[in-house]
């Protein structure tokens, strides 16, 4: 994963009910969690969690 990269965020990151759609903002090592990713959603909502909890998009799979 890079920055700039389409992923699916986990609803135990988003508190919503399924997975959601956003955008690679950040990636940090942190020497405690490992690999954290920051993504902003569709909506413009950020979140960040550690990287397992993000599924990068296939190509095919994105609508834009």
């Amino acid at each position: 994963m890079k920055i700039g990269d389409k992923v699916s965020i986990s609803p135990q990151v988003t508190d919503r009910s399924d997975w959601i759609n956003g955008t690679i903002k950040e990636i940090e090592e942190n020497p405690f969690a490992g690999i954290v990713i920051t993504a902003e959603s569709e909506d413009g909502e950020v979140f960040f969690e550690k990287e397992d909890l993000f599924r990068l998009l296939s190509k095919e799979a994105c609508t834009h």
